[in-house]
């Protein structure tokens, strides 16, 4: 495993143990991100602990052409009954991804230095939300960071039943039109695996994200 100072740099991917971790230590600093990105490589890790760094092996991602919505998610969006923004709330959403509690999780591993450190790309048109409304009130939503041809997933939310399934599917299909090759999330949950998301070896993912669009 390697250790990261003030020098901007990873190792490559293939470096990462088994478990996917590359790197440890280093800092959240927008320039570091992007790098982070841009090499296939995201910081995971709990509150007060080192930074990590991830490239695991395989990487779960959704080709666009295989979203799978079920028949009763059809007639949810078929009834017009939630409103789908984009980048209009970053900080909220972010935020409510951060204060959400999860089956099985004690905590979050969305620091505030990590809200911090995300509204900073933000600013700089790379980390991108959806929002989902109800009656004028956020309901869900989701982040990521966008490559222009591969938009990468961080976490989503949701606070009324399919609200952040609103917002995926809102999202793939702008990525859709938009012509980009694929949306990463990274680690397989089942949850991403019902909405046709499925995992590919690293060295597929790289190629992909390596290309232009």
């Amino acid at each position: 495993m390697y250790y990261l100072f003030e020098e901007l740099f990873f190792p490559p991917v293939s470096e990462a143990d088994e478990e996917g971790i590359l790197a440890i230590g280093g800092d959240l600093n927008p320039e570091r991100l992007k790098l982070a990105y841009k090499s296939g490589i995201f910081p995971w890790f709990n509150e007060g602990e080192p930074i990590l760094w991830w490239a695991p092996d395989p990487r779960m991602v959704l080709f666009l052409d295989e979203l799978i919505v079920s028949k009763s998610m059809r007639n949810i969006l078929n009834r017009n009954q939630f409103k789908v923004t984009f980048n209009q709330s970053f900080k909220e959403v972010i935020s409510n991804c951060q204060k959400i509690k999860r089956d099985g999780q004690n905590g979050t591993w969305i620091s505030n230095e990590m809200i911090d450190a995300y509204c900073k790309l933000n600013e700089e048109g790379i980390a991108k939300s959806v929002e989902v409304w109800q009656d004028e009130v956020l309901v869900g939503g989701l982040y990521g960071i966008d490559l222009d041809h591969v938009f990468c997933g961080e976490s989503m939310f949701s606070k009324v039943s399919n609200a952040s399934k609103v917002a995926f599917i809102a999202l793939v299909e702008y990525l859709k039109k938009e012509n980009y090759k694929l949306l990463d999330c990274q680690v397989y949950n089942p949850h991403l695996e019902s909405l046709g998301c499925r995992e590919i070896d690293r060295k597929e993912f790289m190629f992909i994200l390596e290309s232009k669009k």
